[in-house]
């Protein structure tokens, strides 16, 4: 079983990740060391790359604008890009996944029947 961990963490609390998780994730540990590395490395180049996995109306050249001064308090990601939500959530994958089901509906109590 893979364990997941956070290297902050002064007492390094472990997870231990099921083998059936692990091995249909699409990083793995050495892969994670990477990204995060990468991440770190040039923050703005990094989460550039990952809007990139998005399709953009107008692809963003700023990563990200924040500023956590109590007088000047803000976050801002990607705000110089255009992109439409319905198109990556749906239209993207239409024509491989289009005959799955999209949204499945749960009621709120665990004995009632749920619906596709």
């Amino acid at each position: 079983m893979a364990t997941a961990y956070r290297n902050d963490l002064p007492d390094r609390v472990l997870y231990p990740v099921p083998s059936d998780w692990s091995s249909r994730a699409h990083v793995d540990a050495a892969g994670y060391e990477r990204l995060y590395r990468a991440s770190m490395g040039d923050a703005d180049a990094f989460w550039l790359a990952q809007a990139g996995r998005l399709d953009w109306v107008k692809a963003p050249t700023v990563a990200g604008n924040w500023s956590f001064d109590e007088g000047d308090f803000g976050i801002r990601w990607f705000e110089d890009g255009v992109l439409n939500v319905s198109v990556n959530c749906i239209d993207r994958h239409l024509a491989d996944r289009g005959d799955d089901t999209a949204i499945l509906w749960e009621p709120d109590s665990p004995e009632a029947e749920g619906r596709r």
